[in-house]
């Protein structure tokens, strides 16, 4: 096991995560009134004009000392807010964990390269695409010149020591470069390096609302065939992803997963911008108290601190009036 497989993804510890807990659950409650107050209880916004597909992989490293408890209650969550808020059909989402005992739907390099293929084969205009990845990230140096930090961001299979990890460059060719005019593709990524995942040309600066230019230095075309491609990553390429059972009080999840259901699921209407904003608020929230109120957590987590979400894409689009749909 190398170094930084040790630091994939910051487990937030038990009395820390109980006293965390509190703090979140009280950001959740304003942000959610704020919420009601700012947009109303909106529209159906399960209505869909195409097909609609979705890979859901979670991976727990079963038995390994890098393992993970949320990432399975991710998928969980995330395949009840496809179906429940977006129209998702049952048989149009694809799920890897370890839970089953099918090795075909484990989360293996091979099955998730298969099956993001499968993803996107025979995609027409009008169809609706997610993967969505809760696990470990990593990133290497990177040889092509395709990266301006100089590294390549990673996802890790559940065998990822064995058969090694997928590179954002795959992940790119296999899903982002075959989308052809109107399809459209979102990819949530609740994995440490995560930012740039996908190679995506664009990543939105929220502070300053722009778009900044992430085309690679060796100008590979890392563009689509006409779709559109949009990436929530849990942060950025340089930063690490926290697990906590701080939200539920008993069950671990990812954090950005849950904050990000939460908002989607109290306003069913929202704008990738609003989007943005609320999730941060919360995490600043969180961060900032737990500074203030939780001093423990500064010496269990030394720098580490829940870490605000990344959004990149394709294109650039208006990201306070485009709404947020899956």
């Amino acid at each position: 096991m190398t170094p930084a497989a040790k630091e994939c993804k910051v487990i937030i510890p038990g009395p820390a995560s109980v006293e965390l807990g509190h703090q979140i659950r009280h950001a959740l409650s304003k942000t959610k009134s704020t919420l009601h107050q700012s947009f109303g209880n909106g529209g159906n916004s399960g209505e869909a004009h195409g097909m609609k597909r979705a890979l859901l992989c979670g991976v727990t490293y079963r038995d390994k000392t890098y393992s993970l408890k949320g990432t399975v209650n991710d998928v969980k969550r995330m395949k009840v807010l496809l179906m429940q808020r977006f129209g998702y059909r049952r048989d149009c989402i694809r799920i890897l964990t370890e839970t089953g005992s099918e090795s075909d739907f484990s989360p293996t390099k091979k099955n998730i390269q298969e099956s993001l293929k499968w993803l996107v084969e025979g995609s027409e205009s009008g169809d609706s695409l997610v993967f969505y990845f809760s696990g470990h990230g990593l990133r290497q140096p990177d040889f092509n010149d395709d990266e301006k930090d100089g590294f390549d961001e990673t996802i890790c299979p559940v065998d990822f020591m064995q058969e090694g990890m997928i590179l954002d460059n795959e992940i790119n060719s296999t899903i982002v470069r075959p989308l052809k005019k109107g399809i459209t593709l979102h990819a949530i990524v609740d994995a440490c390096h995560s930012g740039t995942v996908l190679d995506l040309e664009y990543v939105y600066d929220l502070p300053k609302d722009i778009w900044i230019d992430n085309k690679p230095p060796s100008k590979a075309d890392k563009s689509t065939s006409g779709g559109l491609a949009i990436c929530l990553s849990a942060c950025g390429d340089d930063e690490m992803a926290s697990d906590t059972s701080a939200f539920t009080g008993k069950d671990m999840t990812g954090a950005m997963t849950f904050i990000l259901i939460h908002v989607v699921e109290n306003v069913p209407e929202i704008t990738y911008g609003s989007l943005l904003d609320q999730m941060h608020e919360v995490i600043e929230q969180v961060n900032y108290k737990r500074c203030l109120t939780v001093p423990c957590l500064r010496i269990l987590l030394g720098r580490r601190k829940i870490e605000n979400p990344m959004l990149s894409s394709s294109q650039e689009f208006p990201v306070y009036s485009k709404k947020f749909l899956l």
